[in-house]
């Protein structure tokens, strides 16, 4: 897989192939590795040596050019895990020492001492936390091919995407959650009714967190499509911080979804994959400018 150059038309790109092919306009074989043409509404290939494939070619030429001339592109800003999960803490807890000092003037300051802070508050810090620590362990995989963006907002909602990872094994929607108790899935059901998989944490039900992760899964891949990386893989993980984790084994696959704690998802991000240096740069880019920091 190589990146998009400037198409031809909203359907064709020059790359390297992933896949031996056959030329549609002369029939030449063409080695995987080869630069072609490839129109992914046809699912064909034109080899450069064609007419088609030798204007297409000239056009990259000038494009190349001209890029050259360019000077280099800003840096990504690849973000700041939990920032806004603590912000949102903050807010919070601000909001409540104001409504206590001002129902309760002289007696404020002593109220906030003794009493805790709703479990609605606190949420958010311990996720604020649970982000960062995961933020910092991916953020070591970069000398290893390895590119992060880290709490990016989702337009036009209030929602975001706590990380989104790069490498040549594909791309990555990580979800970050620091629960106390250990992840389990539970199958229910058999014989006399549906099967069902259920993400378990200590006896919490959390399957809802899995339909989250591949609503996030989805927008990434329709931004991907969009910019003509159609053939670029997006994995889901749900990666637990600091949970009850067993020495041996524990990991699983719920739906789709990986659930597996930190060291586990380096060590996926960083297996071998289909996707070179150049293109993983590219993607992260595209994927900064379509989920901007939250």
């Amino acid at each position: 897989m190589a990146a998009p150059t400037e198409a031809a038309s909203d359907s064709t790109k020059t790359m390297r192939l992933r896949y031996a092919g056959t030329c549609r306009e002369c029939g030449a074989s063409l080695e995987a590795g080869t630069k072609a043409v490839y129109d992914r509404s046809t699912k064909t290939v034109t080899c450069l040596a064609c007419p088609d494939g030798a204007e297409r070619a000239l056009k990259e030429t000038v494009v190349a050019v001209a890029d050259a001339a360019d000077p280099a592109p800003d840096p990504v800003e690849s973000g700041s895990a939990g920032s806004s999960a603590q912000r949102e803490y903050e807010r919070r807890k601000a909001k409540r020492e104001t409504r206590i000092r001002e129902v309760y003037p002289r007696l404020g300051g002593v109220i906030l001492a003794v009493s805790d802070e709703p479990q609605s508050t606190t949420a958010w810090a311990t996720g604020a936390r649970g982000e960062e620590l995961l933020g910092r362990r991916l953020d070591t995989l970069s000398d290893r091919g390895v590119r992060t963006l880290h709490d990016r907002r989702i337009p036009r909602t209030k929602a975001n995407i706590d990380h989104i990872a790069v490498s040549p094994s594909g791309v990555f929607v990580i979800d970050a959650k620091r629960y106390k108790g250990r992840p389990t899935l539970r199958v229910e059901g058999g014989i006399l009714r549906p099967r069902t998989s259920k993400l378990v944490v200590g006896s919490r039900d959390c399957t809802k967190l899995v339909d989250g992760v591949h609503k996030q899964v989805a927008l990434v891949r329709a931004a991907l499509d969009n910019a003509g990386f159609d053939e670029a893989p997006v994995h889901a993980m749900l990666c637990f911080v600091e949970a009850d984790w067993p020495l041996f084994g524990g990991a699983f696959v719920i739906d789709g979804v990986d659930v597996l704690w930190p060291k586990k998802a380096a060590e996926r991000l960083v297996s071998p994959g289909p996707i070179d240096s150049v293109t993983v740069d590219d993607i992260h880019r595209t994927l900064a400018a379509s989920f901007p920091v939250a």
